[in-house]
């Protein structure tokens, strides 16, 4: 009520003040009254308190104002430092504006008529660096674009505590940083032709790219495969891929995180190829109120399984562990483009994937089978972590969920249809979850009544096969020719299609090899659940990254690359030695190799 009451005070008073104000300065000019703004705006109140009103016009004033002048140029920069929670001065012979922060400042030098000569970035014991984006954006005065730069810069210096805790934590990152650019530089074996798609998919933590002009370093962990098929085949380059932005944040319980290096220069690697750490010692080590955090961009949506994983890694608790859980592919349909479209999840939901030659798919997921408690999970947005030994296996989690959404994605469409509306389809499919992150589709032959499945088993992001199983047929040659067309492109619509036309185009029979006829009255007579166990497996035939031939199939064979260092940054230095690494397989996948860029293969046309 107390407020309500100040307020029409103040509105009244506003009103009355008005036409005085007009009356006063009517015969003023205007270049006199912008004068006498610009000087109100420089004087600086002894008053702490903000009246928000006035706060809020002031803003507005400066920004319609051109900024043509030292004095605007400095003003509109304290403007900014003070909205992002920055200290702003002037140097005494005030040519330089300092924006500073805890762990940071920026330089912006300044000339006569309020010009930018450069703009330095200095961070926590460093010399100042020019930056080309900075310095750009304000020569070409857009101070909005500005302003969210330099927010970004004040996010990835959000570290909790005091001053010395905060230089403690600062410097934690810088090492972890120098750490994982020492295990990218290890040498490996390049599967593929193209290197940046062979760091996102087989380096042992992606393709890093370190921190530049403030920004932290990210990690490329995932890249679409479609993407890059349709990219390499059309205009030469490689979609980006899914990031993670490598940072710190605060945590309720104190960590040990390490204050030097824990990998030796040069660094000594175990039978998997992956350095040995130092174990954390007092010396070498803080216990600090925060942890590393791998940031998502864009969030992923996660299986409760993959989170438990993670926290058994990492021993630290992923905080969105403890939301409500939702089926997978529920949490997709919110994620993706579809959010538009209306999408329920409260019965059975059916797409319409559009294929090339006007070939369509039906495509149904029941709600009711999906709600099963293996196939549950949540959005995570980060993953924290206090060892570097950890990224690795980490990241390979991410690819393994990351190969499970993409699937599962590739089946949605933004033309829903009603379930039994009649239409035209040249393939229906159910896609129904199976245990161990294992998924079917069943589908209707050709001119038959009969059914068959498609199991697509996803071992890893590495390993995914296919079973097919169809009446009266038993052929291990076409799982593996199934099992390669979903490698290559990682999308179901286009596997179906493949399998749709190579059943088409092949006249089955009954096999009278008394072997295959027990192994289809097996198949007829028992559940249909495949045996995914890692022994059981049937490996898909992956193609590498030379230009030679295999003359049975024309794909190419085994891969003669080796890489030495990856990246351009230089590795730290004054690492140390002997430790457990956190060992995870390195096989690779050729997926993305030389033979896709002569333009896409046929059968995924």
């Amino acid at each position: 009520m107390e407020s309500e009451r100040n307020r029409g005070h103040l509105i009244m008073k506003s009103k009355t003040l008005t036409p005085a104000l007009k009356s006063k300065y009517a015969d003023k000019s205007w270049n006199e009254t912008i004068q006498l703004v610009r000087r109100c705006m420089d004087k600086k109140r002894s008053d702490s308190r903000v009246c928000e009103p006035i706060a809020k016009c002031l803003q507005k004033i400066n920004e319609a104002l051109n900024v043509s002048s030292l004095t605007a140029m400095v003003s509109r920069l304290e403007m900014i430092a003070k909205q992002k929670g920055l200290v702003s001065h002037l140097s005494p012979t005030e040519t330089v504006c300092y924006l500073t922060a805890d762990l940071f400042y920026i330089e912006v030098v300044l000339m006569p008529g309020g010009k930018v000569e450069d703009v330095r970035v200095a961070h926590h014991g460093e010399s100042p660096v020019s930056s080309p984006s900075f310095l750009q954006l304000l020569r070409m005065k857009k101070f909005q674009e500005f302003s969210m730069k330099l927010e970004d810069l004040v996010c990835s210096y959000n570290i909790p505590g005091e001053s010395d805790v905060k230089i403690k934590i600062y410097t934690t990152l810088r090492h972890l940083e120098n750490d994982l650019l020492k295990i990218s530089h290890l040498p490996r074996s390049l599967r593929e032709s193209d290197l940046h798609v062979d760091l996102i998919l087989n380096g042992r933590i992606g393709n890093v790219q370190p921190g530049q002009e403030g920004m932290p370093m990210k990690i490329e962990y995932y890249i679409i495969p479609l993407n890059v098929l349709m990219g390499l085949s059309s205009t030469g380059e490689v979609a980006g891929g899914q990031v993670a932005i490598v940072t710190v944040g605060s945590s309720d319980t104190s960590h040990r995180l390490q204050m030097e290096s824990l990998i030796s220069s040069p660094p000594q690697v175990d039978c998997h190829g992956f350095p040995l750490f130092q174990p954390l010692s007092e010396s070498g080590s803080a216990l600090l109120p925060a942890t590393f955090l791998l940031k998502l961009q864009a969030p992923l949506p996660m299986l409760a399984s993959f989170i438990e994983k993670m926290r058994k890694i990492t021993d630290v608790v992923v905080p969105e562990q403890k939301l409500q859980m939702e089926p997978l592919p529920q949490l997709l349909m919110k994620t993706s483009t579809l959010q538009n479209a209306k999408i329920t999840w409260t019965e059975d939901v059916q797409f319409v994937v559009p294929l090339p030659a006007s070939e369509y798919h039906s495509y149904v997921f029941s709600a009711a089978e999906w709600d099963h408690e293996s196939w549950k999970g949540t959005l995570i947005h980060t993953i924290p972590f206090t060892h570097p030994g950890h990224v690795p296996i980490l990241l390979d989690t991410l690819r393994h969920q990351s190969a499970i959404n993409v699937l599962l994605a590739s089946c949605f469409s933004n033309h829903k249809h009603h379930i039994g509306a009649g239409l035209p389809y040249d393939l229906k499919c159910e896609v129904l979850p199976e245990l161990d992150h294992c998924l079917s589709v069943t589908f209707s032959l050709e001119d038959s009544d009969n059914l068959a499945v498609v199991f697509v088993m996803v071992v890893d992001s590495r390993q995914v096969s296919c079973r097919l199983l169809m009446p009266d047929f038993v052929d291990h040659k076409l799982d593996d020719y199934v099992s390669r067309i979903l490698v290559r492109c990682m999308s179901i619509p286009i596997t179906m299609r493949a399998i749709r036309r190579k059943v088409a185009s092949m006249k089955v029979h009954p096999s009278t090899d008394p072997s295959c006829a027990h192994a289809m009255e097996s198949t007829l007579t028992t559940p249909v659940h495949p045996d995914i166990s890692g022994s059981n497996i049937m490996p898909a035939l992956y193609p590498s990254a030379s230009h030679e031939a295999d003359g049975k199939n024309g794909l190419p064979s085994s891969a003669g690359y080796y890489v030495m260092s990856v990246g351009s940054a230089q590795a730290a230095n004054n690492a140390n030695t002997d430790a457990v690494a956190y060992p995870s397989p390195c096989a690779s996948l050729g997926v993305y190799s030389h033979w896709v860029s002569g333009g896409v293969p046929a059968e995924l046309l």
